[in-house]
């Protein structure tokens, strides 16, 4: 356990691990906008990853394909476990969850697959998790 993670990066976890990717979003961008760090292009990319699914979640193929990819270009210079995340993991079950949408041509009918959208956990885990 480990008490070394950012309380809004927690929080943005506990958010996108409940579904609400907008919240995700809002609490990994105050972060993001306060990191001028070798970190600040990771939670740009969990930024870009919370707004795909969001954006999946209304049917807006091309904006969800547009934040994946650029989300996953963003984390593809982390190692594999970055602030506790297994950023292979992450992405691989997020294109998963998102592939109807990231195909082209998106097929009619295409939806975000909601049961594969990947939950958050952090190797090693935190002391406590913040209170929404």
């Amino acid at each position: 356990m480990t008490d070394s993670y950012d309380p809004r990066y927690l929080l943005g976890i506990v958010h996108f691990n409940r579904g609400d990717y907008f919240a995700a979003h809002e609490a990994w961008e105050d972060l993001w906008h306060e990191t001028a760090g070798p970190d600040r292009r990771f939670y740009q990319g969990l930024i870009q990853a919370a707004v795909a699914v969001y954006h999946a979640g209304n049917g807006n193929a091309r904006g969800a394909r547009r934040l994946f990819h650029s989300g996953r270009r963003y984390m593809s210079a982390y190692p594999p476990c970055h602030l506790g995340l297994d950023v292979p993991a992450f992405w691989a079950a997020l294109e998963t969850a998102l592939a109807e949408l990231l195909a082209d041509p998106v097929p009619a009918g295409a939806r975000l697959r909601a049961e594969r959208v990947p939950t958050i956990a952090l190797t090693p885990g935190p002391t406590a998790w913040p209170a929404v």
